[in-house]
This record gives structure tokens, C-alpha cells and sequence, in this order.
């Protein structure tokens, strides 16, 4: 039986560069405390070995951990995991995270938290001990929460805001959510539509409010009211029944619906057809998120997609930007969105 080759740990290197294990720690790292020609001879010898730098010894030199916690809304998650409804916003997250993580020898960790908690602090406070991250990702609805925001603050991590448009604390990155939802509004203005109806999501989502505007300035940039037209959700399948019910129940239901999350696409999209209503034919639906679910409906449904890969990416650089010290974006990034049109929208009159 052939013996299994032994791993090459940073113990083999620095014998071999003749150096101490801090060191190697150190040339790892690209840290300007090593001399030129150590850092030579150090690099010699981990190529000549095949050495793969763990976070073990990218930490050893004690100034970074090479972790990037992402913290997500703990209810929310496990009920739409536990639904296995199509979501992907978790998969997304890794997606882009992880990447870009993987590009600048970093490891992305994945946490849950209830925002809701009177814990919170308790919660972070056990997760930044336990990992020692050297940076932070919050998304919706943590990145407007004030008690998460101040006790982060407090920990002096650099942590970056999803969803968020306040350059108060933290990195702020807008998902242009007002934009998205003025965009959504004005596709189906441009297909004859005039009586548009709004499924909005929860409040403690501050993006929910943004989409709600982005819709209404779309609407009055075209001389058409609202009223009547606005039905609350919470981003649950059965909110969106609910909204949807309100909105096409009167006479003068509205022509086209945009609802603020594929769940509540879903069910407006099973209402329309209990009511007798076909879709597009007698009524036009946009979405948001874009999820495997909404590609599969039948019609397939027109959706605006925000790239959350593509967001958790650009959290991921700019923390590292600013562990290098670079100054904190002065403009607000955003990062644009995509109507993706499918089957779900007809022009009317």
C-alpha cells in the first residue's frame, strides 16, 4: 500500500527559510515588517514545498482573523428555507460573498439573527467573540436597525449595509430599490397601462417604504393616481393573497400589479386566476427578487432583479478596502438592477 503524503504545514516552510513561524505568518500576509530578502527566501521555500497558507497562519501574525461574518434575518430565513418555495437570497449571498472572499485569501462565516431580539447585542457580541471577524456584512432588516448599527459602532468592525441609503455608521449600499420600483412602474406605463397596483412589503424593511416611493413618483411623473391602488404584504405567501384580494376585488381593479417579492407575485398570481382573471391578458404583474419560483410560473413572470451576489461582492471589497485603509466611498454605491421580461406583461388598449 503506497503511504499517504504528508501535508505540508507552515512548520515545514519556515524550518526550510529557516525562520520562525511568525514570520512566514507575516510574508503570508504581505506585511512591510519583513525584510526584503527574508521575504525571498520565505516565498522560495512555500513554492518549493507546494504550501497552501491556511487561516491558521494567516492569523499567527495577530493582526487579522481573514473572516467576513454575513449576518441575515434569523425568522425569515428558516421560514423560507423550511417552505422550500424557491428562494435564493441565502444561495445568492454565498454565491457572491464566498467568491469574492475566496479572491483575497478571506473566508466568508454565515450567521442568523432576530432583529426583533432583545438579545441582539448579546447574539452579535457572542458571534464577534467567538470569530473575531474582521468584518461585518448586515442585510435588510438588520442594516436600518439603530441597536445593531450603534452596537457595531461600538466594536470598532468595519461593516457594510445592504439595503441601506444612510451613510451615518457603517459602509451604506443601496440596492436602488426606489429606482427598481420607479422602472417596474414605467415598463407598464409604456404598455398602456394606467391603473397600477402596488403590493407593498413590511415597514421594518425601510426598502419597502423606497420601492413604495419609486412607484409613486413614476405614476405622478405620468399624471395618474394612486389612489386606492396601495395594498400592504409582509413578503409572505399569504399577505400577498390578502393584498391581492383588496386590490382586485373593486370594479375598478387595477389593469397591472407590481408586487414587492416573488411570494406575493405567486399568490397574486393565484388570486387573478380564482377571480377568473388571466394573466396577462386581463392583468399585467411584475415582481421583485427574480427567484427560481417566478421562471417557472405559468405565465413565466417579468421580475426585477437585484444582484445580490453582485452586492454581497462589492461589501466583501469594500471592507477590505477599508482594513487597508482607504477612505470610505463619499457617493453612495448602487448597484443597478435588471427588469427581466418574460410572459407576464401585455400592452393594453
Amino acid at each position: 500500500m503506497a503511504r499517504r503524503r504528508q501535508a505540508v504545514t507552515i512548520r515545514h516552510v519556515a524550518a526550510a527559510a529557516g525562520v520562525s513561524l511568525q514570520t512566514v505568518s507575516r510574508v503570508i500576509n504581505n506585511e512591510a515588517s519583513v525584510r526584503p530578502e527574508t521575504k525571498q527566501r520565505v516565498q522560495a521555500a512555500i513554492d518549493r514545498l507546494g504550501y497552501v497558507p491556511s487561516i491558521a497562519a494567516q492569523r499567527m501574525s495577530g493582526s487579522r482573523s481573514y473572516l467576513i461574518l454575513a449576518v441575515n434575518d434569523r425568522d425569515r430565513t428558516i421560514a423560507d428555507w423550511q417552505a422550500r418555495q424557491g428562494t435564493d437570497w441565502v444561495d445568492q449571498m454565498l454565491l457572491g460573498g464566498m467568491l469574492k472572499c475566496a479572491e483575497h485569501g478571506y473566508r466568508m462565516i454565515f450567521e442568523l439573527v432576530d432583529t426583533h431580539s432583545d438579545h441582539v447585542e448579546r447574539e452579535l457580541g457572542a458571534a464577534i467573540a467567538a470569530l473575531q471577524p474582521d468584518g461585518i456584512i448586515l442585510t435588510p432588516p438588520h442594516s436600518d436597525n439603530r441597536q445593531i448599527v450603534d452596537f457595531l459602532c461600538e466594536q470598532a468592525v468595519p461593516f457594510v449595509r445592504i439595503g441601506s441609503r444612510r451613510q451615518d455608521s457603517g459602509i451604506a449600499v443601496s440596492m436602488d430599490d426606489e429606482g427598481s420600483a420607479h422602472a417596474a412602474t414605467r415598463h407598464l406605463i409604456a404598455h398602456g397601462h394606467a391603473r397600477i397596483g402596488f403590493i407593498a412589503g413590511p415597514p421594518d424593511y425601510e426598502l419597502s417604504g423606497w420601492r413604495v416611493d419609486g412607484w409613486r413618483a413614476a405614476m405622478a411623473a405620468a399624471g395618474l393616481d394612486t389612489t386606492g391602488l396601495l395594498a400592504a404584504g409582509d413578503f409572505s405567501h399569504a399577505s400577498g393573497r390578502a393584498a391581492a384580494l383588496r386590490l382586485l376585488d373593486p370594479p375598478d381593479r387595477p389593469t397591472a400589479i407590481i408586487a414587492s417579492n416573488d411570494q406575493m407575485a405567486i399568490a397574486t398570481l393565484e388570486v387573478a386566476r380564482e377571480l377568473g382573471l388571466a394573466v396577462p391578458d386581463d392583468l399585467s404583474l411584475i415582481s421583485f427578487d427574480n427567484t427560481p419560483i417566478v421562471q417557472f410560473a405559468r405565465p413565466p413572470l417579468t421580475a426585477i432583479d437585484q444582484s445580490i451576489a453582485a452586492t454581497v461582492a462589492l461589501a466583501v471589497d469594500l471592507i477590505i478596502a477599508s482594513l487597508k485603509g482607504d477612505a470610505a466611498p463619499a457617493a453612495l454605491p448602487v448597484v443597478p438592477s435588471t427588469l427581466i421580461e418574460r410572459a407576464s406583461v401585455a400592452r393594453r388598449g
